[in-house]
C-alpha cells in the first residue's frame, strides 16, 4: 500500500473511501449509538446484580452481549489484531463521557461539560478513523504542504474547530482526524 505523502492525498483518500464504501454511514451511525447503549446495558447488569444479589440481572448479560456482537459485525465485519475491542472500548468510552458530560451540564459547569462532549466526540471519530479504514499510523504521515489548496483547507478546519464550544487542545493529528471524519461521516447526508 503506498504511503500518503500530504494532506491533500489524505482528503482524497477519504473521499474515494466515500465514493466506494457500500455502507450506509447515516444508519451506520445509528446503529453504533444502539451499540454504546447496549454496552452501557452490559454494565448496568452487571452492577445492578452486584448491588441486589439478584443474579437474574447477570443472566441478561450473555443475551445483551450476543446482541452487541451481532450488531457490531455489521460495522465491523472484518478485522485485524485488536481492532474488535479497541472500537467497543471508544464507543463505551464516548458513551460514558458523554454521560459525565450531561451530568455537569445538570450542574451548571457547561465548561467542563463542553470538555467531555469534545473528548467523546473524538473517541467516536477514533471509533470510525478506525473501522473506516482512515487511521493506519504506516500510511498516514503528517507533513507541512505549503500548497494554495491545502492552506484553504487549513483554514476551513480551523473555522470549523474555532465554531465548536470546547476548543481542542492541541492541533494533533487527533484533531485532524476529527475534523476529517467529521466531514466523511455526515448523519445528515442519507
Amino acid at each position: 500500500m503506498k504511503k500518503i505523502e500530504n494532506v491533500k492525498e489524505f482528503v482524497e483518500k477519504i473521499d474515494s473511501a466515500k465514493k466506494v464504501n457500500p455502507k450506509d454511514l447515516s444508519s451506520d451511525q445509528d446503529l453504533s449509538i444502539a451499540i454504546m447503549n447496549l454496552i452501557s446495558i452490559e454494565e448496568h447488569l452487571v452492577f445492578s446484580g452486584a448491588k441486589t444479589d439478584k443474579t437474574s440481572f447477570y443472566n441478561l448479560i450473555q443475551d445483551i452481549r450476543e446482541m452487541r456482537k451481532n450488531l457490531m459485525q455489521k460495522i465491523i465485519p472484518a478485522y485485524e489484531g485488536e481492532v474488535w475491542c479497541i472500537s467497543k472500548h471508544l464507543l463505551a468510552s464516548a458513551m460514558r463521557l458523554m454521560e459525565v458530560g450531561t451530568k455537569q451540564q445538570s450542574l451548571k459547569h457547561p465548561e467542563e461539560a463542553y470538555r467531555l462532549f469534545n473528548q467523546a466526540y473524538e473517541l467516536y471519530c477514533l471509533f470510525w478513523g478506525l473501522n473506516m479504514n482512515m487511521l493506519n499510523v504506516d500510511d498516514v504521515k503528517w507533513i507541512e504542504d505549503n500548497s494554495e489548496e491545502i492552506k484553504k483547507l487549513s483554514q476551513k478546519i480551523n473555522e470549523i474547530k474555532n465554531d465548536t464550544p470546547a476548543k481542542a487542545e492541541k492541533d494533533g493529528p487527533l484533531s485532524r482526524m476529527k475534523s476529517f471524519v467529521r466531514k466523511a461521516v455526515d448523519c445528515c447526508i442519507e
